[in-house]
This record gives structure tokens, sequence and C-alpha cells, in this order.
């Protein structure tokens, strides 16, 4: 490629981090929730954001950038609203105030549920689950794509609006409440593709050239049924008179055999993935002929890890796919919305190892470079290639990623050593005597709310303003006030609260060898909910204990048993950036020693019930089936290891929330917990029959308080939802908890919301005793 070169070369990106870059949208949007922030004020708050966020993608040098990712809340919300598919329960409330109605969807009011919540793939992500069902009426609504192209045009720049896909649309709709279970969203595909081609011509007369269709749902397993729809879906679009052209794209995964349908489809070109377990795509592409008269837009730049590109790798591929398209273009892999902004933010990390990292801004500009040195040969990118290779080789000689000692311990690991001794009926009645808790025993997730004044004694204590005993004494005072809480409202097994921990991985993290922290490294979770997931750059060890000090406080203010909390190994894998120089079964590993060494020394402090939190096992699970075994056995068996080593009498929690259960029943019984809560109000239970169907065996705690809307349930709600998860749970197995840690909300409705809990558990208690009396 040195001296070749191919004008027609562009780059672009799918999306973009929305936050900004000190996370002005969530402080206005929280802001207008609180009556704080005027609707006018957060519309500009947002326009001004999504113009910066556009400047910044054309400065970095992009010929084509991306409009309509920008979201208050959920892109998948915003396409509900874009083809009016608003459930009957917030009509009113749309129709009444749009943005109002919105959020309402998004999180509810006290007489409204919300859309239930669930994980983008297999990311972190979540987006709220459109409700359909045969008397499903579309009708398009294109102003706020529309108007955000438009936005685009007038700061004088290329545009290409992104849209979800109709086809995986419906594929990640529910049945709405009241509909047959069976319903299949996907039989609304013909009512649904006008709606489309309406979109498609208002933007078309907005001036739009590309329109991008994103169908991520195509790279997972499909049917023989689905992938038809998929090609009547775009032989109808593709067939429009009036439409602008037509890019369709697919991320995480190789799109295999959806791979031939798109390819023969009348759209004019396919934006697709080459990095990590897509990177098959590139056989495939070639195995149909490639997409002759069709744009590749490849997506060689991963967009979903913090580690810098193979500029030399890239170029090989992107050299191979030169062949097998009529034009080539150079992108990240998928929207840049999964990680950080800017890694030039971050003071702390070392200056050598900050150059083996590439947060959005920087994955831009190699896509930039790419584009370069496809275009004009590899002489136009001379400077940046050696770069990027003493970076790469500085990375694979450091000795943050190779610990000798770390390394002997994990392949010293045995089977036995995954296994608790005991099957579970003999460790259920050893723990049943030991704890003496009564029947529907009650608890919480972990975490307590997260006061202003907590994150305040935090950020003096970073600053120095106050020093260590002064913040310990402000964490004890909190931990007081959560116990006594919890002891007066009658709620059996305890937590401390959580008080001292910033995040559920990043405080880990920030005790364990091999992992870096950022500061400023912000990724949207969920609406306004952001974190920032630490690095994983090295080899794994825990220097001294993590969690003992404060749980042994907690303990010593009551004779109620107080959970030891811990995040689970498969947990803090998924929601880190995790190295990719070696396989993901390895680090877990590692990290589940650890985590090992904690879970025995709060045993031997004399805690009783020990929670290893795993709320990312389901969200992990590739996306085909033909990697989920293999990723099952290892997850699994990290969870094991991390818990194996205690008593019959210690009782092992863990917890999952948000997720689609019914893939990984088997791997839940194959943790070999004593009890697992799940998320269960938004989805009316749904999880507490499937458990049964499976037959598991063990104790259940599906909750019964959606934690991520602001409504309080009842006493009468939460009785009723514990009567449904009576009908497949016995009493004897069923626990009564929140489906979530209680971090995000406020003391007021969290105290509400538990003593009604609590009186629920307290009324079915009655009731189960009455009738078996």
């Amino acid at each position: 490629m040195t001296s070749s070169v191919i004008s027609s070369v562009t780059s672009t990106v799918y999306g973009h981090p929305r936050q900004g870059p000190n996370r002005e949208l969530k402080k206005a949007v929280e802001g207008y929730w609180k009556g704080r922030v005027s609707a006018q004020d957060l519309h500009r708050t947002a326009a001004r954001l999504r113009g910066a966020n556009l400047q910044q993608l054309a400065d970095a040098g992009l010929h084509e950038v991306p409009t309509g990712d920008f979201s208050y809340y959920d892109h998948v919300l915003d396409t509900s609203v874009m083809v009016g598919a608003i459930p009957v329960r917030h009509r009113a409330a749309v129709q009444q105030d749009a943005l109002d109605g919105y959020f309402a969807m998004a999180r509810g009011a006290q007489d409204v549920l919300p859309l239930e919540m669930t994980k983008w793939f297999d990311t972190n992500y979540h987006y709220l689950v459109p409700e359909l069902g045969p008397y499903t009426v579309f009708r398009a609504d294109a102003g706020k794509q529309v108007g955000e192209f438009t936005e685009a045009r007038a700061l004088g720049l290329i545009a290409r609006p992104v849209l979800l896909g109709p086809v995986t649309y419906l594929l990640l709709a529910k049945p709405a409440p009241g509909v047959a279970p069976d319903f299949e969203p996907l039989t609304l595909l013909d009512r649904l593709l006008p709606v489309y081609a309406q979109v498609l011509a208002e933007l078309c007369a907005a001036g739009a050239e590309w329109v991008q269709l994103d169908e991520p749902a195509l790279v997972q397993d499909r049917t023989p049924a689905e992938l038809n729809a998929a090609a009547r879906a775009y032989r109808d679009l593709g067939a429009l008179m009036e439409r602008p052209k037509l890019l369709v794209a697919s991320y995480f995964d190789r799109l295999g055999e959806a791979l031939p349908v798109l390819a023969k489809a009348p759209v004019d070109g396919l934006a697709m993935d080459f990095t990590g377990p897509a990177a098959g795509n590139l056989e495939d592409l070639a195995a149909v002929g490639g997409l002759p008269g069709k744009r590749l837009v490849a997506g060689v730049v991963d967009g979903r890890n913090i580690w810098i590109n193979d500029f030399e790798k890239s170029l090989a591929t992107l050299g191979t796919l030169l062949a097998l398209a009529d034009r080539v273009d150079v992108s990240a892999s998928c929207s840049l919305l999964h990680v950080p902004l800017d890694v030039t933010t971050e003071r702390d990390i070392d200056p050598q190892i900050a150059r083996w990292l590439a947060f959005a801004r920087q994955k831009t500009t190699e896509t930039v470079i790419l584009a370069r040195g496809l275009a004009r040969g590899t002489d136009a990118i001379a400077a940046e290639l050696a770069a990027n290779r003493a970076a790469l080789a500085s990375r694979a000689a450091s000795a943050l990623t190779h610990d000798p000692a770390v390394r002997a311990r994990t392949a010293a690991v045995t089977g036995t050593d995954a296994r608790r001794p005991q099957p579970y009926p003999e460790r259920a009645v050893a723990q049943r005597t030991h704890l003496g808790l009564p029947l529907l025993p009650t608890t919480t997730i972990g975490s307590f709310p997260q006061t202003g004044e907590l994150r305040a004694a935090r950020a003096e204590l970073r600053a120095g303003r106050i020093g260590q005993d002064a913040y310990e004494g402000r964490i004890e005072a909190e931990v007081r006030e959560v116990i006594a809480f919890q002891e007066k409202a009658g709620i059996d097994v305890l937590v401390h609260g959580e008080p001292e921990r910033n995040d559920m991985v990043q405080y880990f993290a920030e005790q364990l060898t091999g992992y870096l922290a950022t500061r400023h490294g912000w990724v949207q979770s969920y609406g306004t909910r952001y974190v920032r997931p630490p690095i994983l750059a090295g080899d794994i060890s825990r220097p001294e204990p993590m969690t003992l000090r404060w749980t042994r406080y907690a303990q010593s203010l009551t004779d109620r048993p107080v959970k030891g909390m811990l995040t689970g190994p498969v947990t803090m894998l998924a929601w880190s950036f995790v190295r990719d120089d070696q396989p993901l079964g390895e680090t877990a590993r590692q990290v589940a020693l650890a985590l090992r060494d904690e879970v025995n020394d709060l045993e031997e402090a004399g805690t009783s019930v020990i929670q290893v939190d795993e709320p990312a096992l389901r969200e992990t699970l590739p996306l085909r089936s033909s990697g989920r075994a293999a990723y099952l056995a290892w997850a699994t068996e990290a969870f094991r290891l991390t818990t194996s080593g205690v008593r019959p009498g210690t009782q092992i929690h863990t917890h999952m929330c948000y997720a689609e259960f019914g893939d990984i029943l088997r791997a839940i019984d194959d943790l070999d917990a004593d009890v697992i809560s799940l998320e269960a109000a938004r989805s009316h239970m749904q999880v507490a029959g499937e458990l049964a169907t499976a037959g598991y065996p063990r104790e259940v705690g599906p909750g019964v308080y959606d934690i991520h809307s602001p409504r309080v349930p009842g006493v009468d709600e939460a009785a009723d939802l514990l009567h449904k998860g009576l009908l497949a749970i016995p009493a004897e197995r069923l626990w009564v908890n929140p489906d979530c840690g209680l971090k995000t909300r406020g003391w007021p409705e969290t105290r509400q919301s538990l003593e009604n809990l609590v009186a629920a558990a307290r009324r079915v208690r009655t009731e189960v005793d009455a009738a078996g009396a």
C-alpha cells in the first residue's frame, strides 16, 4: 500500500458519547426532573452539546458525521416515539406534554409503570423495551431525526442520519401487558415499514444523501422466518422511489447467515464490524463474493474497548476489503457511546500507559489516520505508524501485564477448588439452623442512597481538605444510620449500605493490582446514570482486605446478620475495559482468586451471609450460540472459585438484574449459590416462572420494588407481586427484596418503599402461615 492512492476513501463513525465533557446532559436532565431547569433550557443545552459533538468530529477530520444518535434518555425509546409506539398507559401524558411523557415512559410516574428496561445486546448499556401488540398502530414522527440532521447541515457538514432498523426494533420488542405472551412483534413488520418509508422520505426531502439503518439483531442466531423478514424489509425499503441511499449497519459480532440476505438486498451499502468476534466477517464477506456495486463501511477501530488500534493489522484488513466492494470507507466498529470521551483528561494515569489507550476522541483520530493511510498509502502516515508500533511494543513488554506469582497461582487451580464439598440440601439445613430466619425473609441488594454529603466527603478526601480519620467518621455515621433504619423497618438480613463505595466495580478495582482507574472516564449505563469503568490492564491480585473493615463495623452495631458485599469476577470483567492480550477466562480466574481471599477473610471475621453479585453474567453471554458453552464454563467456574472455600453454614447469595435470564437458567443453577436475587418487578415476576419451569432448586428473591423508577410501590402492589412469586417458588425458598441496589434513589422514597416491602412480606407471611395451619 506504500504507493497506492485511492481518492474515494472516507472516514466516519456510527455515533458519539452524548453526555458532554462534564456530563452536562446528565445535569440538565436531572435539573429538569427536579424543576430547577426549564424545558427550554434543557433543549438549549442539548442543542449546544450536539453542535459541539458534530464540530469536534468534523475538526478531527471525519468526512461524514452521524446525526440522530443523540438522546435525552435512550435511542430505542426515541425510535418508539419516531414510529408512534406509545403504550396506552402513557398516551395521555405524551399528549399533554411530549417531554414529560417521554420521561414517564422511561422512569414511570407514581401511578404509571415505566417501560421495561434491559441490556443492549452484550453491553452494559440499557434500553427501554418497546411494548407492542396486535392493536398497535404506528405513526411517523420524524421531527427529531430531521431536526438533528438539519442542525448538522447548518454547520456545513456532510451528515448521515442514523436510525434503529425496523427488524431489530421489532426483535427487541415484547408483547404489551395484556397481550398473549406468544405474540411475536415481528408480525407487525408490514405495518411498520410504511412508517419507515415516510421517515426516509422526509429525511430525503431535507437533503440527506445517506441514511444508516442499524440492524445489530441480525448478528445473532436468527430463524429462517426472521431472515426472510429482513429480506422483505430491505426489498421494500430499497424499492422506494423517494429515499436516500441506504446503509445497513451491524456490529458486535459476525453477520453469519444474515450476510447473504443483506448482500443481495437492494440497498446501497453495508456497515460491518471487523473487530473481536466480528473479525470473521472478513472471511464471510469473501465467501459471498463481496459487495459488488455497494459501499462498505469497515469498522476496524474497536468501538467498545479502550486499547489503541493496531494500525498495521487494520490496514491489512482494509487492503483485503478493497477487493470486495466498490467503495471501502473506514469507521469505528460501533457507536462510540460505549467508551469514554477523551483520554487526555486523565492526569492520574502514567503517560507511558496512557499511550496504550484510545477513548472516543482518540478513536475518531485513529479512524481518520487509517482512512488517510488507505487512500494515500502508508508513506502518508509513516510517523503515526512508527508511534503506534512503539506504543504496542511498550504495552507488550510492560511488567504490569505479567506477574509470575499470579500466573503460578492460577495454573495451580484444580477442579475441586471450584466446588463446595457439601451439596445444597445439606448446606440449606445448616444455614437455616445457623441464621434462624423467618419465612419470606426480607433483605436489600446492598447499596443505600448515595447522598450529596457522601459524594462531597469523597471529593474533599481526594482534594486533601479532610483527612482519612474525618472521612471514616462520616462513613461510620452513615453506616449507623443505615443499620438503625433497617432494624426499625424490620428487615431480616441487613447490609451496611456501601457509603464508602463510588461504584460496585471501581471500588474493588482501585484496591486490586493490575487495574487502572479513571477520573473522567464516564460511560452511559442508562438514562442519566453514568459509570466510570476501570481499565483491567495487567495481572490481578489482592494486596490486602477490601471490605472487611466496614462489614465488621456494621455487624458490631446489630444482632441481625449483615451481608458481606462483593462484586463477582464476571461482572468485574464485563464492567471494566478488559485486557485483550489473553483469554477472558484466564483473566476471570485471576480475579476470582483475588475475591476468594476476600470471601474467606469475611467468613473468618464472622460474616455468615456473603453476597457476590453477578449482574453481568447474562449480559456477557456471546451473541451467537456457538460461543456460549465455552463462555459459561469459565464464567460459572470463576464464580464457584470465588465462593467455594466457605463452610456449609455460610450462606452465599448472588444478584442479577435487568437482563433476559431464560438463556442462562442452567448456568444460574451451575453457580451453586444458596440464594439468588433477580429483577422481577418491571417484568411482572416472569423470571420466577422461568426458574420454576427449569426446576431451579435453591432459594430465590425476585424483586418486588423497581428501584430504577422514582415511584413508591404500595403494600398491595408488593404483596400482589409476592403472590405471583409464590405461584412458582415455594414460600420456604422465597425471599423478599428490591430489584437492585438503592444507590441512585433518595432517602424519603427508599424509607417508604422498604417499609411497604416489609409490610407486604409480613402480610403474605401471615397468609402462608394461616394456609399451612
